[in-house]
């Protein structure tokens, strides 16, 4: 298979799994987010670890772990990626998974914000007005009294943070990923203890443990698929098939999980939609 077609195999794979991602946090409903969270952690590290264990590339953890400047980075881009896995674990959880969704939409016009604030990087005047048709459609969901949806903001932000870091760090995906868990092992063990193991347990229902036994492989393959794909692809290519995870992840919050797709929403998504239709378009056409 040819190196590009492959690479788009494998991202198009990764923002499936991605997408659908909320059935699976959806069926572990009755296990608190946080201990979901606290499993998905723990399960990450041990994944990575044999992941990078299998091809013979522990040295690439050892240098992340030893290297200051690496382990500063991860060290933040953890804290991000934790804030946006707890929070989209407790949106599908409680019927958010629609504006869950919204958030991942909103999330390449936050990168554009970030990039501007933290690297200094100039907005285009086509950036900037798709920034604003953004700014426009969160501005009437909270206008029209649905109230802020915090949940959106906190993971487009949260998402664009651990980006920006990952861009600036040199380090695999795998490697950084274990190293990323690894630093929140304690905190994730810590939290188990203290609530007494938790609902997995004290209620090990089958279908419960098997659930969370895959949360490792569930976080870390589609990561890697991921790194695979971006490695082969243009970044043009490979943003355009970004939009493909919130698309699935709202169809399904509609379809499978019955959340209202208000008229509210509608104007909303669609002054996004068009934001991101803007950004995307190919700037020597305009």
């Amino acid at each position: 298979m040819e190196p590009a077609r492959a690479g788009a195999f494998a991202a198009l794979t990764a923002f499936l799994c991605w997408g659908v991602f909320g059935i699976y946090f959806h069926a572990l409903g009755a296990v608190p987010a946080a201990e979901v969270l606290a499993h998905r952690i723990i399960g990450g590290a041990l994944f990575a670890l044999l992941f990078q264990s299998a091809w013979g590339r522990l040295a690439e953890i050892r240098v992340a772990l030893t290297d200051t400047k690496v382990l500063r980075g991860l060290l933040g881009s953890s804290v991000a990626i934790a804030v946006n896995w707890g929070v989209f674990i407790w949106a599908t959880a409680n019927g958010r998974a629609l504006e869950a969704s919204l958030g991942y939409f909103i999330f390449p016009l936050i990168s554009v914000v970030l990039a501007r604030v933290v690297l200094g990087e100039r907005l285009s005047r086509r950036q900037g007005a798709a920034v604003a048709l953004a700014a426009l459609g969160v501005g009437w969901l909270v206008a029209v009294g649905t109230g802020l949806p915090w949940v959106a903001l906190v993971l487009a932000v949260s998402f664009g943070a651990y980006g920006l870091l990952r861009k600036t760090i040199v380090v695999g995906a795998m490697a950084g990923l274990f190293v990323e868990a690894v630093v929140l092992v304690p905190l994730a063990l810590g939290y188990l203890l203290w609530s007494g193991g938790g609902v997995v347990v004290h209620d090990a229902a089958p279908q419960v443990i098997a659930l969370i036994a895959v949360a490792g492989p569930l976080t870390a393959i589609p990561l890697a698929l991921f790194a695979y794909g971006a490695r082969r692809l243009r970044l043009s290519t490979l943003g355009l098939m970004m939009y493909i995870n919130p698309t699935v992840q709202m169809l399904v919050a509609v379809f499978l999980f019955g959340e209202a797709f208000t008229q509210a929403h509608m104007v909303a998504f669609a002054a996004i939609w068009c934001g991101l239709c803007l950004y995307s378009w190919p700037s020597r056409r305009l």
